[in-house]
């Protein structure tokens, strides 16, 4: 089969689901592998003798190689076209899958996790941006709804399956479990994805190399503050802040940057990028340090800690499609901030736990804030991708799972952290965390009413 056709209002409904297949295999395989390596920190902490911060590297490490990235990605991709860039990153991340699955000590598995998020970055720079020409206007939140609901489907099953394996194998099963889903995609995307424009440009290697660094050192940086407000740890968030600086200043006489400060002037898309940050700073606190609780704190197995991990998720996967067909009609700042006050609520709740919850206790507080988490997520997906040009889809893509990213690797870092700073109370306290962090996000949300 050839590359598919791409008409000016999206691809025909046959085309239109072969096409939203493969981008969502490719989004159960990253999230597949972000909630199980969630669940596997504790197993993987105590196998390879390391302590608990340095296991949440694990984490970090897939995160970062992600964020430092994304906005370089998108820009390629708006050069040379979205299917070669997602289509290699699922290539190359199945194989990166094998390659933890075989690790026997950190370096090597966190080396392996750096791959997976360099090609899980090709994916993310431009999944929304090829769901934008997949999709007509009218049923561009359908399309991203029907993202979220992969996202949340993975994230569901990713805590079961992860717990399920641990119980019967060692955890370098986890990552094996990629390794088919992944040759099943890249069979698949390999005919199905279609081609988009493409614009005539140079590649900004210098404004490439300052991104990276902007948010290598800053995140870096904020992980070893939590160990302790050492000379490295503040020189490193220096360098970061002056590489960031650096990157603005060489951006600014641009017309289409790398880092999207055309996109920036429009208020709805700045806000909603905020927005982002600060609800996905609050979703990893949780997702981070709550398996640590449960497990240390708790005393539960294994199993039951990913069973306590899944309603959140499950939530998500039921109200996404709502939210996707309501963000069609109604505002982004309406239907996201609800969500983002209900999440505020829920982790508020977690917060308050009994001394020794249930686990009927724990699950419906998850629910609650899985249903506000996915009550925002889509109409703010939606509200980033459509408040600029669709010329520049593929920077407005690559802010949007760069604001993701940022938000995910702050929360883990903070919850690194929180072992450091309050070793008895990190869970509580990364909680508290969260829950201001989403009210915060509300308040951005909040902002975006009467915008457009």
């Amino acid at each position: 089969m050839a590359d598919l056709v791409l008409p000016a209002s999206g691809l025909q409904s046959a085309q239109r689901g072969w096409a939203m297949l493969t981008i969502c295999l490719g989004v159960v395989l990253a999230g597949l592998d972000g909630a199980i390596a969630n669940i596997a920190l504790p197993t993987i902490a105590n196998d390879l003798h390391i302590t608990p911060a340095a296991s949440v590297w694990v984490v970090n490490a897939y995160q970062l190689a992600v964020a430092v990235c994304l906005l370089p990605l998108a820009s390629w991709g708006e050069s040379v076209g979205y299917k070669p860039i997602y289509w290699t990153g699922l290539a190359v991340f199945t194989l990166a899958s094998l390659g933890c699955a075989l690790s026997r000590s950190l370096p090597v598995l966190v080396l392996s996790r750096v791959v997976q998020g360099l090609s899980g970055g090709c994916m993310a720079s431009v999944s929304a941006a090829l769901i934008r020409f997949i999709y007509p206007p009218a049923q561009f939140g359908r399309g991203m709804g029907l993202l979220a609901l992969a996202v949340a489907l993975s994230a569901a099953l990713g805590p079961t399956i992860g717990a399920a394996v641990l119980s019967v194998a060692n955890w370098p099963w986890l990552f094996a479990i990629n390794v088919p889903i992944g040759v099943v995609a890249v069979l698949v995307g390999a005919r199905v994805l279609p081609s988009t424009p493409r614009q005539s440009r140079t590649f900004d290697a210098a404004g490439s190399i300052l991104s990276a660094l902007t948010v290598g050192l800053l995140i870096i940086g904020l992980d070893d503050l939590g160990h302790g407000a050492s000379p490295s740890a503040l020189t490193e968030i220096g360098a970061g802040v002056a590489a960031g600086t650096g990157l603005i200043l060489h951006q600014l006489p641009r017309g289409t940057p790398l880092v999207p400060i055309d996109l920036f002037r429009i208020p709805l898309f700045a806000l909603s990028a905020l927005t982002s940050i600060c609800s996905y700073a609050a979703q990893m606190l949780a997702f981070v340090s709550l398996p640590f609780f449960f497990q240390h704190g708790l005393g539960r197995t294994q199993v039951q800690t990913g069973l306590l991990m899944t309603p959140w998720p499950v939530a998500v996967a039921i109200v996404a499609p709502i939210a996707g067909r309501l963000t069609d009609r109604y505002p982004a700042g309406i239907l996201g901030s609800a969500g983002l006050a209900v999440m505020a609520t829920g982790l508020g709740l977690m917060v308050a736990l009994p001394a020794h919850p249930a686990d009927a206790d724990i699950a419906w507080r998850m629910c609650i804030c899985g249903c506000g988490f996915g009550f925002f997520q889509t109409p703010n997906n939606r509200a980033m991708m459509t408040s600029g040009p669709k010329e520049r889809s593929g920077a407005a893509s690559g802010m949007l799972a760069t604001a993701r990213l940022t938000g995910q690797s702050t929360g883990a870092a903070l919850v690194a952290a929180m072992f450091g700073l309050f070793p008895s109370a990190a869970t509580t306290a990364s909680l508290t965390a969260g829950a201001a962090f989403a009210a915060t996000a509300g308040l951005f949300s909040c902002l975006r009413l009467g915008r457009s």
